[in-house]
């Protein structure tokens, strides 16, 4: 392998994306390890919290370092929307969750993954690039989860099962309406084609 092609593999900030890749199974693993629930939950919700942090990280040190890439701007988004997934399946097996609420957010995900990825085979990917409501939703989604995963009240009387709730079903409304948001946007492109 060439040395650049190595570099924009293992620079620092792909190396912060790889590790929200590899944090998945860590996660999930807490919850099958004989220790106490308490314990799992409050490993699993500081791991979760840090390895989501490195999604800010690699972007920064991506720009201050000059180290972007074409390789690294595919993997972001992928590494996010797994840990999201995991956490969300995580959540529907530990019955924290609703699974149609974990369904619509997936679903999501995975339909507008599609759909840029036809955008861009089309020439159109500047229709569908990420608005401030997909900001929005994810940061709601990234506050939800800890919560859920946490269970337990926070510093003695936050109750981080009911605000986790009512954080993640606001996730799953901002989704739908992203959702729109997106397609609404691609669909003149898409009839363009069509014709």
């Amino acid at each position: 392998m060439p040395l650049h092609n190595a570099a924009m593999f293992f620079n620092l900030p792909t190396l912060l994306t790889w590790a929200r890749i590899v944090a998945i199974p860590l996660i999930v693993g807490l919850f099958y390890l004989p220790i106490d629930t308490l314990t799992q939950n409050r490993v699993a919700t500081v791991l979760f919290v840090v390895v989501a942090l490195t999604d800010w990280a690699d972007g920064y040190l991506a720009r201050r370092l000059k180290q972007t890439s074409s390789f690294g701007a595919f993997l972001d988004p992928v590494a996010d929307k797994f840990l999201i997934c995991a956490a969300l399946l995580v959540l529907v097996h530990l019955n924290r969750l609703h699974a149609l609420v974990a369904l619509v957010i997936i679903g999501r995900e995975i339909a507008i993954s599609a759909l840029r990825e036809w955008m861009a085979q089309i020439g159109a990917s500047g229709s569908v690039a990420v608005h401030m409501l997909g900001k929005v939703k994810t940061a709601t989604q990234m506050v939800a989860i800890p919560f859920l995963l946490w269970h337990d009240p926070l510093f003695g009387f936050i109750d981080t099962h009911f605000w986790g709730t009512v954080l993640i079903y606001a996730a799953a409304v901002l989704t739908i309406w992203s959702m729109v948001y997106y397609l609404q946007k691609a669909l003149p492109e898409i009839r363009a084609k069509v014709r």
